[in-house]
């Protein structure tokens, strides 16, 4: 290379004109949410079957994500807790296959977050309008995002999330 060059091509790289785009992973906002006010199921479901939670319809709380189905490597959960008057947070677990439903402690109203899979990582307690990001590399497979807030996952605040 001449020298020329070589100048042009410093000067270049130092003013920001020519950049290599950096490998940017998969981002899926995350939204907590809960009835507020008008949660009067609430303490009847956690007297439910948790097992029986699949499926469920009208709960009372839940996660929203922006994408159900991401490709494997580095993901961010970007999260809010939208509740008006509620603390939530989001742990993500691996499903095994056949799995339709998270290892739980009924004395507790919580998943045992100390099993195999169950606390991949998390984004732990928020305040109603708080918001915090979790980056994690996720292989292929299924995954549960939920709630481990007394009662809430119980209460439907769990959703499902596929990476390819």
């Amino acid at each position: 290379m001449t020298q020329l060059f070589k100048k042009t091509f410093s000067a270049i790289m130092l003013t920001g004109l020519l950049s290599v785009p950096a490998f940017a992973g998969t981002a899926i906002s995350v939204d907590l949410w809960d009835a507020g006010s008008d949660m009067t199921m609430v303490d009847n479901m956690r007297m439910m079957n948790h097992q029986n939670m699949m499926g469920m319809e009208n709960a009372p709380m839940g996660i929203k994500l922006s994408a159900k189905t991401v490709p494997a490597g580095e993901i961010t959960f970007d999260t809010l807790n939208s509740s008006k008057n509620l603390e939530h947070e989001m742990v993500v677990a691996l499903l095994v296959d056949g799995m339709t439903a998270l290892p739980y402690k009924e004395n507790r109203g919580r998943v045992d977050e100390n099993a195999p899979n169950m606390n991949l990582g998390e984004v732990s307690e928020l305040e109603p309008g708080e918001k915090s990001s979790l980056t994690i590399n996720l292989k292929p497979g299924r995954y549960m995002l939920y709630c481990n807030v007394d009662g809430h996952y119980a209460s439907g605040m769990w959703t499902l999330l596929t990476v390819k």
